[in-house]
């Protein structure tokens, strides 16, 4: 992908962009347990196959999947949504959810190579014990690396994507700017609105600073 992210959607069907910031934190909004059942989509091949093809794992890989493979990537995606759920809470983690991960970790992972034309291309036969492995990996190097202390949940309230900011500043706080970040803005504003209508005063000091 040109654009890292995944496109999601909002409960009105308008389309954003979101950026989780690594491959691991990607597989998290494909659904859950309990209230995130309902967003599930990895419940046939079809929906694991859209997956691959929209995450930032390069173009051309082909898998199979039946149901148990299913079941152990749903296994993974809930182990790393309690693990990136507790880093971002600053809680410690689950040894069992560290387990899934490690196990799958443990795996040989998907093999890259480079084609006559000099592309890089996944090597045939590729599997979904592969992906999950390379995936695992991905959440090692997270949870180990230079940017874990910056894996955090969605500042809005009514939002619990969860994201690794690697920008320079440092100090992102939203899943997208052009969803709960601008949101938060129009409400921002809207609050000073409504003070400055209920102050007079402060209305005009306003007035006058500008």
């Amino acid at each position: 992908m040109e654009t890292p992210g995944l496109v999601l959607r909002t409960p009105e069907g308008r389309p954003y962009r979101f950026d989780p910031g690594a491959l691991c934190l990607e597989l998290l909004p494909t659904g859950g347990p309990g209230a995130l059942a309902r967003y599930e989509v990895l419940g046939e091949p079809a929906g694991l196959l859209a997956w691959v093809a929209s995450s930032r794992l390069s173009g051309g890989l082909e898998l199979t999947a039946d149901e148990r493979e299913l079941a152990a990537v749903r296994e993974v995606r809930d182990a790393l949504l309690g693990m990136t759920a507790a880093r971002a809470h600053a809680r410690d983690l689950d040894p069992a959810d560290v387990a899934v991960v490690n196990a799958a970790a443990a795996k040989a992972p998907l093999v890259a190579r480079l084609a006559a034309d000099g592309s890089r291309q996944w090597a045939p036969g590729a599997t979904v014990d592969q992906l999950l492995s390379t995936v695992a990996r991905d959440a090692v190097d997270l949870f180990t690396g230079p940017y874990a202390h910056r894996i955090r949940e969605c500042g809005s309230h009514d939002c619990h994507l969860l994201f690794v900011d690697i920008s320079r500043p440092g100090r992102r706080r939203w899943c997208a700017m052009e969803r709960c970040g601008n949101r938060n803005k129009v409400r921002a504003h809207r609050a000073r609105l409504a003070d400055s209508d209920a102050d007079p005063a402060a209305e005009a000091a306003e007035g006058g600073v500008s």
